[in-house]
């Protein structure tokens, strides 16, 4: 049996401007969002991934103080590259840290306007091997 996770909560203190700062600033797709009498929330995927976050009302969320989560980790085929990308985006990011030469020893971070923090590691194997290929990629929609 397959187990697969595929969403992850993430506490913010304002919907719209962490929509904003994810979809615009980070880049990830806008699953949907959905308002109604019970919830406000968002789901956010990184292009090629297949796990999202979801942000907003839920009951989870709030249990969690907007910006207590530490260290999730996105995975990236060219750190330098994503690291431009972010940057050139308006997203504060930290130095590159190689901690070891190999695949999957880069790393660089970032957090969301609450705090929530975030590592990016080099993989370079993703350039050539993809999680999910292109082809396969799919999104929601409302």
């Amino acid at each position: 049996m397959d187990w697969t996770l595929e969403v992850v909560i993430l506490p913010v203190a304002d919907l719209d401007r962490a929509v904003a700062f994810y979809r615009d600033q980070v880049g990830f797709e806008l699953d949907h969002r959905t308002t109604n009498e019970h919830m406000d929330v968002a789901q956010l995927t990184p292009v090629g991934s297949g796990c999202s976050i979801v942000i907003g009302t839920l009951p989870a969320q709030r249990e969690m103080a907007p910006g207590s989560m530490r260290g999730l980790q996105l995975c990236v085929a060219d750190a330098t590259r994503a690291r431009a990308e972010l940057a050139g985006r308006g997203v504060e990011v930290s130095e590159l840290q190689t901690f070891s030469p190999d695949d999957g020893g880069t790393f660089f971070g970032f957090a969301d306007p609450d705090g929530n923090t975030w590592a990016v590691q080099e993989l370079r194997v993703r350039a050539e091997r993809p999680l999910i290929p292109p082809a396969a990629r799919g999104r929601f929609t409302d």
